[in-house]
């Protein structure tokens, strides 16, 4: 792992100022609670003046945090800045106050577990490396606990060692579950942040259309009237060559802008009454038909036990998942993909089949998931992330569909399944 992905410097990792203020106010006022309390309530002795001064050294960098940065978010280089300044606070309080021995000494692992589930990997690893060697460190220098040294009362090794040894691995244990679940939260916002603008270009295109053909129809009635006055005054120069090329150039060029607005508008048309109402078989013909423009793989449709010819909005959420996982198949197919539709009053099953490698055993099991990567030498050169498959499942699972992934028997590749309940399906349309 090289520096720049260690410390995550291409992505965008930052820790909110409020929250990082928020938890340092309770950190200040949680000290100062215990250690007046132990002071004046409990009568034990230690140095209450120096603990205090540090505490309001913590109190005036909060106060520097909160009045003087004006930025939301903190970087980085900066929080982890101010999380290395509260681990030495913490750790010299504890040096005051018996070390290690303090019970309090558990609260040590916090500001590693805040740099996890916030920061980057690097800063994480370099506040675990300090807490563990101030863990140590308190461990044989330190200040007498109060109450107990001074009846010369001595923790056994065995306890000590133990204890030491059940920080260092909630320490561990925390700061890794950080890591994984901020890592899997960006990974999913991330994901999801695709599929919203995979879904909105989906929408702007249906948008254009309409658009396109609005503009054909408005545009067309100032078009014939410049041909209507075109012609007149063509009629009126008559055989002057120095004007007739012009308006025959301004004639040809109206006609021709009229066309091409007559061939949008008949085009949106015919987009409209696809969009409108359709059937699966209709649908799926039309993705197969622009795949074939561009893949000389042979795609077939089985519609033999398609009873149910139930009708459906052509949404871009369906249309997207279907066109992705067919995509797919043609992408990792050898020369044929199968499409196979089944439906009856109850039941409407897709099947989408290839001759191709078929799903790789070691993400079989988490396909649908953002972002994994398959290790298999059959697919390494053509797989991806896994965001078009996390994509089409998730718009599928929208349309209410159920999928399965599976190996085709019959062409040996893989096999996606796209199942929906009858009622459900017509409840979109």
């Amino acid at each position: 792992m090289n520096f720049s992905t260690l410390f995550r410097i291409g992505e965008n990792l930052n820790l909110d100022r409020k929250t990082l203020i928020y938890l340092r106010w309770i950190a200040i006022l949680g000290q100062l609670t215990a250690l007046n309390f132990v002071y004046f309530f409990l009568k034990l002795d230690f140095p209450i003046i120096l603990t205090h001064f540090v505490i309001l050294i913590g109190l005036i960098t909060n106060l520097f945090l909160q009045f003087r940065i004006k930025s939301i978010l903190l970087k980085d280089l900066y929080a982890s800045f101010f999380l290395i300044y509260d681990l030495f606070q913490l750790s010299f309080l504890l040096y005051l106050t018996g070390g290690i021995y303090n019970p309090f000494s558990i609260l040590i692992i916090v500001p590693a577990i805040v740099s996890s589930t916030f920061l980057s990997m690097g800063t994480t690893i370099i506040l675990v490396i300090l807490t563990v060697s101030f863990l140590f460190v308190l461990t044989k220098f330190h200040y007498p606990f109060p109450g107990l040294h001074d009846n010369s009362f001595i923790f056994p090794d065995l306890y000590v060692i133990g204890f030491i040894l059940s920080i260092m691995i909630g320490l561990l244990f925390l700061c890794y579950f950080g890591i994984r679940f901020s890592g899997e939260s960006k990974r999913r916002s991330d994901a999801v942040n695709k599929l919203q603008q995979a879904i909105a270009k989906e929408y702007e295109l249906e948008s254009l259309g309409g658009q396109a053909a609005a503009a054909a129809h408005s545009l067309g009635t100032p078009l014939a009237t410049i041909s209507v006055v075109a012609s007149e005054l063509k009629k009126e120069i008559g055989n002057n060559n120095n004007y007739s090329k012009d308006i025959d150039l301004l004639i040809s060029q109206t006609k021709r802008c009229g066309e091409i607005l007559k061939q949008i508008s008949k085009k949106k048309i015919k987009e409209d009454k696809f969009f409108s109402k359709t059937n699966l078989e209709d649908l799926l013909e039309e993705i197969i038909e622009n795949f074939k423009e561009n893949s000389s793989k042979k795609i077939i449709l089985k519609t033999d036990k398609d009873e149910n010819k139930v009708l459906l909005m052509r949404t871009p959420e369906l249309t997207y998942g279907l066109r992705n996982f067919i995509g797919n198949a043609i992408k990792f197919s050898k020369s044929v993909v199968e499409i196979i539709i089944e439906s009856d009053n109850s039941i409407i099953r897709v099947e989408i089949n290839d001759d191709g490698p078929g799903f790789p055993e070691d993400v079989k099991e988490i396909l649908g998931e953002p972002y994994i990567k398959s290790k298999s030498k059959k697919v390494i050169d053509n797989t991806g992330t896994g965001l078009g498959t996390f994509l089409g499942k998730t718009l599928l699972e929208r349309q209410l569909a159920k999928l399965s992934f599976s190996k085709d028997k019959k062409l040996g590749g893989a096999s996606v399944i796209i199942l929906w309940q009858a009622r459900d399906l017509k409840s979109i349309s």
